[in-house]
């Protein structure tokens, strides 16, 4: 299977998210505990990796699986990280608007190329580079609302907390994508068993962010497996498919492509959101979003073609040969 064909699925899949999880509203609000569907995402994420490794163990030669201790205890960090990543989230909202957190987030997509080079060490060209900012200007450029709506100078009207905080959380969601390259690619293990690894310790965490939750409010609603599926549609358990199947295919491109495709398809994604929106949501149009898409396509060009395809190179000139001339000599002869 071709990186490019799991991208697209990727983008696909990543740009429904946030329409199916709108879908999934009533009234302007949720009647299920939104906090269940991540766990959910992760068990169902868990199942399908442990079914594929039961199937993958029936054929020979067996896949190969490290079970050393020094190996399996480097997958809880991966949730550690998003784990802590999720609370600066909530910290920089705090401080921020949420229009002006979805633009700081953008600077992942820088930060993501950075840490890319220092930590897997893989070198990009100065072209590469270039289509990164590009990207990260693109999709900028589609978020910036209109300079006569109100929220306009609200981009620099937060504290310097939430700054510091949206560089922050650009920084950790990076840094769990690079480092969860990382583990995927430091050995030839089965992806299927690394995903287990992956999705085991996902979710142990996120029952302890739910049982959590229920402590600080004093088991008021019960513990959250009595309440687990209530409130749940289709469109409900569309969202945990949807979350489910991105986790996974994000497993794959770690595996056998890099976290900047990663990055290509979910901002891509981004920008294929706010398009079906226009038809589903009666979003209207700006401008900025016409220019951060052309900006994104040039972006995606740049880093993905090669680059004899990008400069126009003219043909080297060959000198022609010079014609030789004939000589003919003649010998003479004494008498």
């Amino acid at each position: 299977m071709q990186w490019y064909f799991v991208a697209a699925l990727l983008t696909t899949l990543t740009s429904s998210q946030g329409i199916l999880t709108t879908l999934s509203q009533s009234n302007g609000g949720y009647k299920y505990d939104y906090a269940t569907v991540p766990f959910l995402a992760e068990v169902f994420k868990l199942l399908v990796s442990s079914l594929l490794l039961w199937r993958e163990c029936r054929k020979s030669p067996l896949p190969r699986m490290t079970t050393e201790w020094k190996s399996m205890r480097l997958y809880p960090i991966p949730s550690i990280i998003y784990l802590i990543h999720n609370n600066v989230q909530f910290a920089t909202l705090t401080y921020v608007d949420t229009s002006t957190y979805q633009i700081m987030g953008n600077l992942k997509i820088v930060t993501t190329g950075i840490l890319f080079r220092l930590f897997l060490r893989r070198k990009l060209s100065n072209l590469q580079w270039m289509a990164i900012v590009l990207l990260a200007v693109g999709t900028t450029t589609s978020q910036v609302k209109g300079c006569g709506e109100a929220s306009c100078d609200s981009l620099f009207a937060a504290p310097i907390q939430g700054y510091m905080l949206g560089v922050l959380s650009a920084c950790l969601s990076a840094l769990a994508g690079v480092y969860t390259e990382f583990l995927m690619k430091k050995n030839n293990d089965s992806l299927y068993w690394q995903n287990v690894q992956l999705y085991t310790f996902g979710a142990i965490f996120n029952m302890s962010w739910l049982l959590l939750d229920d402590f600080r409010g004093g088991f008021e609603n019960g513990a959250f497996w009595q309440r687990l599926f209530e409130g749940y549609s289709i469109t409900t358990w569309l969202v945990v498919l949807n979350l489910g199947s991105t986790g996974l295919l994000v497993s794959w491109l770690m595996k056998y492509a890099d976290n900047i495709v990663k990055v290509y398809s979910t901002s891509m994604a981004m920008l294929l959101t706010m398009v079906l929106s226009v038809y589903l949501f009666n979003f209207k149009p700006t401008m900025q979003l016409f220019l951060g898409i052309i900006i994104c396509m040039m972006s995606l060009q740049m880093y993905f073609a090669p680059p004899i395809t990008l400069v126009d190179i003219p043909p080297a000139v060959k000198a022609a040969p010079e014609c030789l001339r004939e000589v003919s000599i003649e010998r003479k002869t004494d008498s």
